[in-house]
């Protein structure tokens, strides 16, 4: 985590490298990709991070919903990831610190995904609350009353990996979706090879 702070905020845009390394992170996803995740792997595509391309208007659009914003939603995915997403998200508050951060966790454990324990582990520094469930995405209908309240009065909400966007794609709420394409579906859905680090919002 120290080696790669370090290169989000010695970065020319630290927001966007920041942006850049939580895709990546989106790689440790032991279900997704059961027996294929290589820390070599991830250590070489580490060192390309900061040559990831993304969708330049969506990226311009969300800074822009940073900067006007009072709130952002910050949906987790895999446990390991959200070692990644703390460095985005100090990124995010050292740029923007009229924003206020809350990240959204499993409420119980579902396959590899990030729990409370999981933020506590890796010293998430903002809020961090349980989404009441134990499903692998973002159900609405099952969110506990205190994450329905923080999805509705969020002004950005930012929803990481492929279970997210599964289950919240089309919802509604303003979200931005990051992650990589692990799995045959979305190779199909968006036409990208595996790995294509995505970053995208509902229209």
């Amino acid at each position: 985590l120290d080696a790669i702070r370090e290169k989000v905020f010695s970065a020319a845009d630290p927001v966007l490298a920041g942006l850049q390394f939580a895709i990546l992170g989106n790689y440790l996803d032991f279900a997704a990709l059961q027996g294929q995740v290589s820390f070599e792997k991830l250590d070489a595509m580490l060192d390309e991070a900061l040559e990831m391309q993304l969708d330049a208007q969506v990226v311009a659009d969300f800074r822009r919903e940073l900067e006007t914003g009072k709130e952002l939603l910050y949906l987790t995915d895999n446990a390991g990831e959200i070692g990644f997403d703390r460095i985005f998200a100090e990124a995010i508050a050292a740029k923007y610190p009229h924003l206020q951060i809350t990240f959204c966790v499993r409420g119980d454990i579902a396959q590899n995904d990030a729990t409370v324990e999981d933020a506590r582990a890796v010293g998430i520094p903002f809020p961090v609350i349980g989404n009441g469930n134990r499903v692998p995405g973002t159900q609405i209908d099952m969110l506990s009353r205190e994450a329905k309240l923080a999805l509705d009065s969020a002004d950005v909400i930012l929803a990481k990996g492929m279970g997210n966007t599964e289950s919240l794609y089309g919802c509604g709420y303003n979200v931005y979706y990051a992650f990589l394409v692990k799995c045959e579906r979305f190779i199909e859905v968006f036409q990208k090879p595996k790995l294509t680090p995505m970053f995208i919002r509902d229209k």
